[in-house]
């Protein structure tokens, strides 16, 4: 048999092999787990390998390496999640119940998994190990938490009593930006027009602060990524995050010299209030480190005064907030600012708008497929009035089922150009006639392109020479 590695071999139930390694690890390796490093990764399948082999054991339909990798990540790693939170085309798994796990991917499916845990027990405990590296403590006291795995991984459980005991655990992960999307990218998947991704990069480039609108899983995050991305040649970048690190800014050339100018920031949880490091403070703090960007992963509380502020004074901020239109963004933001002061809504709206003149919101249909459904300019006139422009648009012409599956068809509008009043803080923020004419005429040369708005993704690495010649 091809699956065996010795003649004779004991074949046993997978369930009870696992228990008996466990067991043996456990009480004769202890400390191995102590550690997550490689050396010790492959020291703890040297473990397993000798178990097995010493005791003659085997499983059907697994080759001796094939038993030792799934015991090792049932033991160290995510069980059967493993395979599935290192692939670069998954985005996030939904857990309902220890035996009912969904899958998204990247190119939008969703797949209802044949494999899952073998009880609520086994579910609940591979969890609580994903929690681990966080702090985050998943028990009885705290049934509800939120963690990460690694810097672009967060998690969110429930465990009993806020869920059944029959179901184990409930739990949502979620991969942000997997494959680090360029330009292209985004142009292909039918997110956006390539012209609307120059205009929101060359906005922020030259000063102006954007908001993107939408709700979870609408992919605001994945465009906010790329959009810092898009102008890390060139501008200090400061980034605040919350708890656990998605942004990956910093690159280095092929000589290994780091050609970007990138601070990354999260804050801390802690149960001693002088511990706590939230977003506000980090804020406070990035703001002396003389940023030209600075990028905040969401917009969720009362840091949101403080994101408004900076924005009105000289920074350029880009941030995300969960809103169900460009229109409402505003409101949205007036309700969080007030969780900090209880100014008067006519003021909140004012400043506001002066800080976040540019929203997109992004949504996702009912294809799965994720859109820019808008861009908007909010116009401070001389009366003090806001009016509020749409300047980009997706039209929605045809929605159907054929085959169970639905079909959205529709186009992207340019709708107005930018107002006067942005055409003239471009050009005082040093845009060159050149390129606000393209800008006003929705269409950039090859030229003007490579030179301001670089189309790449994060994997790409820049030289010196680029570097310098990307800056004029």
């Amino acid at each position: 048999m091809s699956n065996l590695f010795k003649q004779n071999v004991n074949i046993r139930d997978y369930k009870l092999v696992l228990d008996e390694v466990q067991e043996y690890i456990s009480t004769t390796y202890a400390t191995a787990f102590d550690d997550d490093d490689d050396r010790q990764k492959e020291q703890i399948k040297l473990y397993i390998n000798k178990f097995i082999v010493d005791r003659n054991l085997g499983v059907n339909n697994l080759s001796k390496e094939q038993l030792v990798d799934k015991l090792y990540f049932e033991m160290k790693e995510a069980s059967f999640l493993t395979q599935y939170l290192e692939s670069k085309d998954m985005e996030e798994i939904n857990i309902n119940s220890w035996d009912d796990i969904k899958v998204n991917m990247a190119d939008g499916r969703k797949i209802t998994l044949d494999e899952h845990f073998n009880s609520p027990q086994h579910a609940l405990d591979v969890i609580k190990r994903l929690l681990r590296p966080s702090g985050a403590i998943l028990d009885d006291e705290s049934p509800m938490v939120r963690g990460h795995l690694r810097n672009n991984i967060r998690i969110t459980a429930y465990a009993p009593p806020v869920v059944d005991a029959r179901v184990g655990v409930s739990a949502s992960i979620r991969i942000v930006n997997p494959q680090h999307l360029c330009k292209e990218d985004f142009v292909k998947k039918g997110t956006a027009m390539p012209e609307m991704l120059d205009q929101l990069s060359l906005l922020l480039r030259y000063g102006i602060s954007i908001c993107i609108g939408g709700s979870t899983g609408s992919g605001k995050t994945t465009t906010l990524s790329w959009l810092l991305e898009s102008v890390r040649r060139y501008k200090r970048i400061f980034t605040i995050e919350v708890e656990n690190r998605e942004f990956d800014l910093v690159e280095k050339n092929e000589q290994g010299q780091t050609v970007t100018n990138v601070v990354h920031t999260v804050t801390r949880r802690s149960d001693d209030p002088k511990r706590v490091i939230d977003v506000e403070k980090l804020l406070e703090y990035g703001l002396t480190t003389n940023p030209d960007i600075i990028g905040i992963g969401e917009m969720k509380s009362s840091e949101a005064y403080g994101a408004q502020e900076a924005a009105r004074t000289g920074h350029a901020v880009v941030t995300t907030t969960h809103t169900n239109s460009c229109e409402a963004a505003y409101p949205r933001m007036r309700t969080l600012c007030k969780q900090k002061y209880d100014l008067n809504d006519k003021t909140l709206d004012d400043m506001v708008s002066e800080a976040f003149p540019i929203v997109g919101f992004q949504k996702e249909l009912e294809d799965h497929s994720r859109k820019i459904m808008e861009i908007t300019e909010c116009e401070i006139l001389p009366s003090g009035e806001r009016k509020l422009h749409t300047l980009w648009r997706f039209n929605v012409e045809e929605n159907k089922v054929i085959d169970g599956k639905t079909i959205i068809k529709g186009h992207f509008e340019r709708v107005k150009p930018i107002s006067e009043r942005m055409q003239k803080r471009l050009i005082q923020n040093g845009m060159p006639k050149l390129i606000l004419n393209q800008f006003l005429e929705g269409e950039f040369s090859d030229d003007v392109i490579a030179h301001c708005v670089p189309s790449v993704s994060s994997r790409e690495l820049f030289t010196p020479k680029a570097v310098a010649g990307g800056n004029g």
